[in-house]
């Protein structure tokens, strides 16, 4: 014979516990906390409004729009540009040159082709990167070369001396992974910002972590070929 179930107090709180059990273990999606949306795109017109458009298939008005601001801070988010604010700054535009540049660096030719490793010193884009005869063996990175009067020297050059946890005996300044090419002219990493200032004096500034792998890359007697003007600097 079937046992009726009880209808007490004792049994009515083993039902309510059991439904708690339940939610505990089988939450409600609504409890979930959403997340915070992302604030409204306010960023002004940068001064590299009109090359940011182009670049992303705005239309080239040079004056910001909320779309344009949307688009800019895509892209920055999609290549680890800080702030992601939407603003067409010079960082933004500078790491335009990096992405544009990857499919061929050396597309205008301006970098000798030789069989043996040449590192590419682009002082008009402030980029570098390495080539073996046409094929690149490392991709072009945002660099900072030399200012007024303490110019990085352009021509060839091959490494001569490295250095691995180098300090600038005339600045007291480290230069890490430091390869010297010409004087007292180095490639070598920086803990400072590539774009805040009018540039070195005279070496080949890289991020830290660009210049580590450019230094598990290259040996003494590897070429270097540098040219062109850094932006901002007297012809």
């Amino acid at each position: 014979m079937a046992v009726r179930q009880g209808s007490g107090p004792a049994a009515r709180a083993a039902a309510v516990g059991a439904l708690c059990a339940l939610a505990v273990l089988h939450p409600s999606p609504a409890a979930a906390v959403p997340a915070e949306p992302e604030s409204a795109c306010a960023a002004g017109t940068g001064p590299y409004q009109r090359e940011l458009e182009d670049h992303l298939g705005r239309p080239v008005d040079g004056v910001q729009s909320p779309a344009d601001c949307s688009a800019v801070r895509a892209f920055q988010h999609a290549n680890g540009v800080a702030p992601a604010d939407g603003y067409a700054g010079l960082a933004t535009y500078r790491t335009m040159l990096v992405v544009t540049a990857r499919p061929d660096p050396n597309a205008a030719g301006d970098c000798p082709v030789r069989e043996h490793r040449v590192t590419c010193v682009d002082m008009d884009r402030q980029l570098l990167w390495v080539q073996r005869g046409s094929r690149v063996v490392f991709p072009p990175v945002p660099i900072r070369t030399g200012r007024d009067y303490e110019e990085t020297r352009p021509g060839w050059h091959e490494v001569y001396w490295r250095s691995k946890d180098h300090v600038s005996t005339l600045y007291d300044a480290p230069m890490p992974y430091a390869q010297f090419f010409d004087g007292g002219q180095a490639l070598h990493g920086t803990p400072d910002s590539l774009y805040g200032s009018s540039g070195s004096a005279g070496c080949v500034n890289l991020a830290e972590p660009d210049a580590e792998r450019l230094w598990d890359l290259l040996t003494e007697g590897d070429a270097v070929f540098v040219w062109g003007t850094k932006p901002g600097t007297e012809d």
